[in-house]
């Protein structure tokens, strides 16, 4: 599995704009591309601006060029995102996840 990660900054306004693009258009496009898994959207607010991370999760990096194309580090962000943000990451960068073993006492699979 492969974690992506990008980042951007806004004001509240924006991180607000942001969100409702990222879950009204991002997020039902991600879902249709095979190998796609998951996705986080995450925000901290520091002083008067908000620190946004997007996590995504996909099953290999062929699922990931399904999204990027033949360049995985370059990030693709839309004009409408790119209206509401202060700065953003122009790449991105990816992390294999470890397969660790279930925590003890946890329940098993199924």
């Amino acid at each position: 599995m492969i974690l992506r990660d990008w980042g951007a900054t806004a004001t509240p306004e924006g991180a607000g704009e942001y969100a409702r693009h990222f879950t009204g258009a991002v997020l039902p496009r991600l879902r249709t591309l095979p190998g796609f898994h998951s996705a986080f959207l995450l925000t901290r607010t520091d002083a008067r601006l908000v620190r946004i991370r997007v996590l995504t999760v996909w099953e290999s990096y062929a699922a990931v060029r399904a999204l990027t194309g033949p360049d995985t580090a370059v990030a693709a962000v839309e004009p409408e995102a790119r209206s509401v943000l202060l700065d953003y990451d122009r790449t991105v960068e990816h992390f294999e996840i470890a397969d660790l073993p279930p925590a003890a006492g946890a329940p098993g699979p199924g």
